[in-house]
């Protein structure tokens, strides 16, 4: 089991205050709104003075208090990280990507491949479906948090291409739902489907393992001009417009196929959202407080802590902290006091 370093990530919105919270720590939105949780994707982001190499990757302190890059870690010793059935099914890659994420203003509107896109136009095995599990919730400038998600009216690319053009960002809002959110709330979003997080979101995300996002929004909250390859990711300002799901979505539709209810699942588990639902992830909730025994699985997974503090197979652990799980690892034992943790689970092999 590995521990892994704190890893914010620079993104072109503002926010992280709630994330320095999480932590534990006086914070300010800024920059680096995310933390990335092991993390084998490098993010797409412009050159700039300070950037770090590799950019996104997570880093594990190791025993002998040296530091290694986790997708190093796993291309070297795939089968000892992986297990052999994820890797046969998957290859040498973790398969998922969770992050911690707080929005300080609203992103910008956007949409990700489906895996049909995903394979005609960035010849990627992985397109990006992703989930939000909301944390915590903040009201700034007196407006309450809130989602955009799903087109509310039928729309034709070539609409939704004048509004870009024109840059008329309420005009594109008002084609989405609105939809206020609040703590413990679980949103799937699908490839193809347009969404924007609002401000005053901390939120889980967990995610196909790319970095591919089309944004309808050509400068950043300062007003600064975006670059182009991070709206259209190198597709271009025509088959961009090939990402996007058109139809209409009626708003209990929309909620009632895309916000998913906590359910038990025995041994101290909640499901948040099941392989049933998507086979891109899963992800299972646990709180403990006093001993919970986790048993020895044979997919490795993501392992967030979002409460409290104790400890997970004898390595400390607190709110904002992650652990890589290898396939094989041991039974072990969690011990704390109002902890609550998140499994971030591979892909479905099928």
């Amino acid at each position: 089991m590995l521990k892994m370093k704190e890893n914010r990530v620079w993104r072109l919105y503002l926010g992280g205050k709630l994330l320095d919270a999480l932590h534990g720590r006086e914070g300010v939105d800024g920059s680096f709104p995310e933390d990335w949780l092991a993390s084998v994707v490098e993010a797409i982001n412009p050159a700039r003075a300070g950037q770090p190499a590799r950019e996104g990757l997570s880093v594990v302190t190791r025993p002998d208090a040296s530091e290694a890059y986790l997708a190093d870690m796993i291309r070297e010793q795939p089968e000892a990280y992986l297990g052999a059935a994820h890797l046969a099914r998957f290859g040498a890659h973790f398969g998922v990507l969770a992050k911690f994420l707080d929005s300080a203003v609203q992103l910008p509107i956007q949409v990700h491949p489906d895996p049909a896109v995903a394979r005609s136009h960035f010849h990627s095995d992985y397109g990006k479906t992703e989930a939000w599990y909301i944390l915590e919730t903040r009201e700034i400038n007196g407006e309450a948090p809130y989602i955009l998600l799903g087109f509310k009216e039928e729309v034709t690319p070539s609409r939704l291409k004048a509004l870009f053009e024109a840059q008329d960002i309420p005009g594109m809002a008002a084609l989405m739902h609105k939809i206020p959110v609040r703590p413990g709330e679980v949103y799937l979003i699908e490839g193809g489907t347009p969404h924007a997080i609002g401000p005053g979101c901390l939120l889980l995300e967990v995610q196909e393992p790319t970095d591919f996002t089309i944004s309808l929004e050509t400068r950043d909250c300062a007003g600064e001009p975006v670059p182009e390859q991070l709206i259209h990711q190198g597709l271009g300002f025509e088959r961009m417009f090939d990402c996007f799901h058109y139809e209409k979505q009626s708003l209990e539709a929309l909620l009632a196929a895309y916000r998913l209810e906590a359910k038990p699942m025995g041994a101290g588990y909640e499901e948040l959202i099941s392989y049933a639902r998507t086979p891109c992830f899963a992800l299972r909730r646990r709180r403990v407080s006093g001993e919970a025994l986790v048993q020895r699985r044979d997919a490795p997974y993501a392992l967030a802590i979002t409460r409290g503090a104790g400890s997970a197979g004898g390595i400390p652990v607190c709110a904002g902290d992650c652990l890589f799980v290898p396939a094989g690892e041991p039974d072990y034992v969690i011990r704390g006091e109002g902890l609550e943790l998140l499994e971030c689970l591979t892909p479905f092999r099928g």
